[in-house]
């Protein structure tokens, strides 16, 4: 059976400057920003009325959640030993928080994959199309991909 498959990618210059820690790791336990990218990986056996795999005008939940994740925020585990310092600084302004499992480019993509196949089954899109993975990269030297 034929397989069709589209991308939608949110690249580097969508401004997806995030900062985060992975705090049992070594150097990177240290603060440091990524300016995100994202590419969505959709699959389908038949197309829709338009010939398209996805109807990309219909992801804008998607993108904005991707946006408020990602776009300008701090990113820490919550097992962090420093969170409650974090929530300090995000309650003074200092930081717009997100709290996660893990921070990881492996756990950004997971949680961006959740969201969108949670708004696909809500939106009754899994009758027809899927999501097959959800790359996260931090750089072009740096990638992780969440396949579930």
């Amino acid at each position: 059976m034929a397989l069709y498959i589209s991308t939608k990618t949110y690249t580097h210059a969508e401004g997806l400057s995030c900062c985060y820690r992975q705090w049992r790791a070594g150097a990177d336990s240290k603060l440091h920003g990524a300016m995100l990218s994202f590419k969505l990986v959709f699959e389908c056996h038949h197309v829709d009325d338009h010939g398209w795999t996805m109807d990309f005008s219909l992801l804008d939940p998607i993108t904005a959640y991707i946006k408020s994740q990602f776009g300008r925020t701090t990113i820490v585990a919550e097992d962090d030993p420093m969170l409650s310092t974090f929530q300090m600084l995000a309650e003074t302004g200092v930081c717009d928080l997100r709290i996660m499992p893990m921070t990881s480019c492996e756990k950004f993509a997971e949680s961006v994959f959740a969201f969108a196949k949670q708004w696909m089954t809500d939106q009754g899109l899994l009758t027809r199309v899927t999501i097959r993975s959800v790359e996260c990269s931090e750089h072009d030297g740096n990638t992780a991909m969440y396949i579930e």
